[in-house]
């Protein structure tokens, strides 16, 4: 008997972290926003529709999104405020199926194929989601509806905002060959621009190389790109999946010079990496402690202990004689960074002995 064919949402608020502040704050309704950053130093977390005429994008140096858009208003993050929001959403996507897999505080998967509502059609679910965020959040969300992630997720985009588009299966192999392969999930500026030394352009070049072709040029990614240039995505929509890391780095107003300062830097980050620790139960057993000097130049330490860290004081400890390394410092330092990664539950971490001085 044949599979059944899978109905999968993918959901993504528009422009979220900067739709929540100029929700919040009237003066900057219908004005381009900059979510992070500031006039003069830092990144782009976010952009409003507004700043995006302008091309100001997500991860953009500030100054260059200024360069790009003088008017740009700039707003510090409210992490607490966003998370609120992704909450009550999830509470939303709840109600339809328990098949819910988060991306991020603002897209998601959704597995409708069996829902709780017993609604036929997936584009009907995504409109009534979407209508009950608006009401809820008064935000905005649009939706791709597709056979798999793959085609939901590029669904999603191409009616952006405050729209839903469908890919049906009998179009799905058609819409993968019209698109350049930058447009495609998974392929990041690097694989693009790799393809492209290849004479791979579209989906349908894509298409037209062998798994063998692209294999030997893309290692273990070859599969999957053979498969999306088809159409195919057998990936589930797995629920509650486990975080690979947590992380925070912040830039700093003026540039690090003196190794004390680095040091303090360094435990001024560590709040929100730990207090996820605590509020999940789970610890890594790799720190990595991420440097950006002045020039921009980026370099991180790393180290893994045979037992996840099972406190703050040891999370301290690791990160400090890590950045240690970077000393006597050559240049100053703009941004510090600490993550954790290697996952596991905290009741291994509670089990494990003291840990020890690293030695470097």
């Amino acid at each position: 008997m044949a599979e059944e064919t899978r109905k999968i949402i993918h959901l993504d608020m528009d422009a979220f972290y900067a739709s929540v502040e100029q929700r919040d704050d009237p003066s900057l309704r219908d004005k381009p926003v900059a979510v992070g950053g500031s006039r003069e130093r830092g990144v782009v977390m976010a952009a409003s529709y507004e700043a995006r005429r302008f091309g100001v994008r997500s991860a953009m140096p500030s100054t260059t999104a200024r360069r790009l858009c003088p008017e740009l208003l700039f707003v510090k993050p409210r992490f607490e405020v966003y998370k609120e929001v992704s909450r009550q959403i999830r509470v939303i996507f709840l109600e339809y199926t328990p098949l819910v897999e988060p991306l991020s505080l603002d897209e998601a998967y959704l597995d409708v194929t069996t829902n709780l509502k017993n609604m036929p059609l997936a584009s009907e679910i995504a409109r009534e989601i979407r209508a009950r965020i608006l009401e809820q959040t008064g935000l905005t969300a649009s939706a791709g509806i597709s056979y798999n992630k793959f085609l939901a997720k590029l669904a999603s985009d191409h009616r952006k905002p405050n729209g839903q588009f469908v890919i049906r299966p009998e179009k799905g192999p058609l819409f993968v060959e019209s698109l350049p392969v930058g447009k495609f999930h998974g392929i990041g500026p690097a694989t693009e621009a790799k393809m492209q030394r290849l004479g791979i352009h579209t989906g349908a070049d894509l298409k037209a190389q062998s798994l063998e072709f692209l294999q030997q040029n893309f290692g273990k990614s070859g599969a999957y790109y053979h498969a999306i240039a088809r159409g195919q995505d057998d990936r589930r929509v797995v629920p509650d999946r486990p975080r690979k890391s947590i992380g925070s780095e912040t830039t700093f107003p003026q540039d690090l010079g003196r190794p004390i300062d680095i040091e303090e830097g360094v435990l001024s980050v560590l709040d929100d990496v730990w207090s996820y620790c605590e509020r999940t139960g789970t610890a890594g057993r790799t720190v990595t402690v991420k440097i950006k000097y002045a020039d921009f130049q980026i370099v991180t330490r790393s180290r893994t202990l045979s037992s996840p860290v099972g406190s703050r004081i040891d999370l301290e400890q690791a990160s400090i004689e890590l950045v240690r390394s970077i000393f006597p410092l050559q240049k100053k330092v703009r941004l510090l960074g600490v993550s954790l990664s290697n996952m596991a539950a905290r009741t291994e971490a509670e089990r494990a002995p003291p840990q020890l001085t690293l030695g470097l």
